[in-house]
């Protein structure tokens, strides 16, 4: 998916990677991150940011939940980490990482709740239930502090992904705010809603998610009620910035930009350069074609080719259902050859590993750091 940009905007990064695999440093099933193109990816996030008033929460479960990654973004200004489930939080909390938001998109369990209030003291909660409403409440109260959270609304048509459907009915919006209200250990500090934009036949578009998002704001704040935080996730980036501060939204919380791998990015024309690729190597060949060996890749990835000793080749894996052991090569390889590819992924539901790559730019690349896909270091 993003291998025509990787060669185009940072073959640099290829080329570290060949040179690490060919000493022995890096191992196959890695994810391979060029921190310094990282570090500008972030950059350029956060000017433009500025540019529109917006705050960004840093999401990191698209790159393995690394530590060493997000506290580059919380150096460059952001405002802490969005972690997309407890254990994300936890994760990096215990690595001295500031979490701002928790709850979105998987609620924190009843048992978590002591240990998130008390401890990791997240900005705020997204919530999308009166019951976990009234349990946070209920911790906060015992823990002497009033908690900030965040509401989610939804509307007929819109976008909600399998396994992902919550959120208040925004017809419900009136008994909603008057039952929070009520509960006297949480604030309502705002509203989110996700995705709120969509990449279609090339375009990035705004999604009826989005839309809803902005009509409970207005009808919230027809009724006197001051909202500091509206969180409108999903391709966070250079190009959506602008439209989030045109609509009066206050937060971002940019992922795959920050490795320049949004779906915007395929042909190398965003401002956010590709970061990271995939490395492997040739396994072994049967009936005439070769295998490489995998652990990283993502069904909804759009895989479709790779780089092998300098020649473009088609990758397979024919049946999504099945464990990733291998990918299919369309052609015969030597064994032990390494395998480049960039495709899009989500580290954090894979095994694979992640390399942190400096000195690419120089023609030095150096390993700083190896972790596994949940931000563990090797």
């Amino acid at each position: 998916m993003f291998l025509n940009a990787l060669t185009k905007q940072n073959p640099e990064l290829i080329n570290a990677a060949l040179e690490l695999h060919q000493q022995g440093v890096i191992l196959p099933d890695t994810y391979v991150v060029d921190v310094e193109q990282f570090t500008q990816n972030a950059k350029r996030i956060k000017s433009e940011a500025d540019k529109n008033s917006i705050k960004l929460y840093g999401m990191t479960k698209q790159f393995g939940r690394n530590p060493y990654l997000a506290r580059i973004l919380i150096n460059l200004g952001y405002e802490g980490i969005v972690a997309v489930d407890y254990k994300e939080a936890r994760t990096l909390h215990s690595a001295g990482i500031k979490i701002s938001h928790v709850g979105h998109l998987v609620q924190p369990p009843t048992a978590i709740l002591k240990e998130l209030i008390e401890e990791i003291k997240p900005d705020v909660i997204t919530v999308y239930t009166l019951a976990k409403a009234q349990a946070i409440s209920n911790m906060a109260l015992n823990a002497g502090r009033v908690q900030k959270i965040l509401l989610k609304f939804f509307d007929e048509g819109d976008h909600l992904y399998i396994n992902q459907e919550s959120g208040f009915p925004i017809d419900t919006l009136d008994e909603v705010l008057e039952e929070v209200s009520n509960m006297q250990g949480v604030k309502i500090e705002g509203l989110t809603h996700f995705p709120c934009f969509l990449h279609n036949n090339g375009e990035t578009t705004l999604t009826p998610n989005f839309h809803t998002l902005i009509k409970a704001k207005n009808n919230i704040e027809e009724m006197g009620i001051q909202l500091n935080q509206i969180n409108s996730p999903s391709s966070t980036s250079c190009e959506t910035l602008p439209t989030l501060g045109r609509f009066g939204c206050t937060h971002g919380e940019p992922g795959h930009a920050l490795t320049g791998t949004t779906p915007a990015n395929q042909n190398g024309t965003t401002s956010e350069k590709v970061a990271m690729l995939y490395l492997s190597e040739v396994s072994h060949d049967f009936n005439g074609q070769s295998y490489c060996y995998a652990g990283g890749y993502y069904h909804r990835g759009h895989l479709s080719n790779a780089i092998v000793n300098d020649e473009w080749v088609e990758v397979s894996n024919d049946d999504d259902s099945n464990i990733d052991y291998h990918l299919r090569l369309h052609g015969l390889f030597p064994v032990g050859a390494p395998v480049i590819m960039a495709f899009r992924t989500q580290v954090f539901v894979t095994r694979s590993d992640v390399a942190l790559v400096e000195g690419i730019s120089d023609g030095k690349p150096k390993l700083i750091g190896l972790y596994d896909s949940l931000g563990r270091e090797i």
